[in-house]
């Protein structure tokens, strides 16, 4: 029922709240300049972040933003180590809303879902239908428009502090990926629908939440509506499993117009409809009933990687600590897959003498 939440607003600044979001904010950071230095007087920056939000002089801080090459570019924006505080904060009040009503399979930004619990389902579906279509939405975070986000949020949300505090994360964000947003006019737009305040950071803990739930009426329409039952959604990659063809067009078909109600498109090249046996693409992997293969970019963007490091190990740069974290990494994320072979002739050269100086 909607305007259930009215008092988040206590829960949210609490002293224990704040806490258990620094510590959540700073795992696997701590060796970063701004994480140590607010580690060295913690309690006290607590406290004065406390007093700020309670007293409305909080204001976020600017973004730094950097890009990163894979396979292909993506901005990524980082907030102040206290902003991100304030995410956790923020997400551990109004995750549990949500997280009862998503669908079971939205993978993206959950506990105990995860890429390899998509992948997994992905292949249970594929084992029991015939064909499968794949959808990708075209620059999601990008496109994402604020006013839909909002009415979204205000929907489960009545409390007023916490909606003032989600309209600042989302106004300090506004421009970030300002140049990564194509412009796409929809029916009855005019040319100020251009100027609709868009786009969510890549790299903030709000952005990953609230891309579910921006999603979430997409995810209701193809399992109600559509009465899809294999599904997986992995943030802005779908899938959708029939064993009849022309369901799976009309299915399609249905998607753009509620894509379109949420000012979204997806890549059109792209969306094919395939038998699962002739494999496909998700989350790095080539998915078949029997099997799952790397895409062959990943391997390639990892011997390029793997190349560097045994560079650097022969060099005295790093030590073998850190080859095997290299290594250990890469086999982690590839063992739940048909890479025995692949992994042995990846890894199979042997370190270099290292160089002495």
């Amino acid at each position: 029922m909607a305007k259930t939440f009215r008092r988040l607003w206590p829960d949210l600044v609490s002293f224990e709240n704040l806490w258990l979001a620094y510590l959540a904010a700073r795992r696997g950071k701590r060796a970063r300049p701004s994480v140590a230095a607010f580690d060295l007087d913690a309690e006290t920056r607590l406290f004065r972040l406390q007093e700020r939000l309670e007293a409305g002089t909080y204001r976020p801080g600017g973004y730094r933003t950097f890009s990163i090459q894979e396979w292909k570019r993506r901005v990524i924006s980082a907030a102040p180590f206290e902003d991100r505080i304030v995410h956790h904060a923020l997400c551990r009040v109004i995750e549990p809303i949500w997280e009862r009503r998503f669908i079971h399979d939205s993978y993206a930004c959950r506990r105990g879902k995860g890429t390899l619990g998509a992948l997994n389902r992905a292949q249970h579906f594929a084992r029991g239908h015939c064909y499968v279509l794949q959808l990708d939405i075209r620059q999601f975070f990008p496109s994402i428009d604020h006013a839909i986000l909002r009415a979204t949020l205000a929907h489960h949300i009545a409390d007023p502090q916490v909606l003032a505090l989600c309209d600042q994360i989302l106004a300090g964000g506004q421009d970030v990926l300002a140049e990564e947003y194509t412009p796409v006019l929809f029916p009855g737009d005019d040319l100020l629908a251009l100027a609709r305040p868009r786009g969510l950071p890549i790299g903030n803990l709000t952005s990953q939440f609230w891309a579910n739930v921006y999603l979430h009426p997409l995810d209701l329409t193809i399992k109600q509506q559509l009465g899809m039952r294999g599904y997986v959604r992995y943030c802005d990659d779908l899938l959708l499993f029939a064993d009849d063809k022309a369901a799976l067009h009309q299915a399609q078909a249905a998607i753009v117009d509620r894509l379109a109600a949420l000012r979204l498109t997806f890549h059109e090249q792209r969306a094919q409809v395939v038998p699962v046996t002739a494999g496909f693409p998700f989350l790095g992997w080539v998915v078949t009933p029997a099997r799952r293969r790397l895409r062959r970019r990943n391997v390639v963007r990892f011997r390029r990687r793997y190349r560097v490091r045994l560079q650097a190990y022969a060099r005295g740069e790093i030590n073998l600590d850190g080859m095997r974290a290299t290594v250990a990494g890469w086999v982690g994320a590839t063992k739940h897959g048909s890479t025995t072979g692949l992994r042995r002739a990846v890894l199979g050269q042997v370190l270099p003498p290292r160089i002495h100086g």
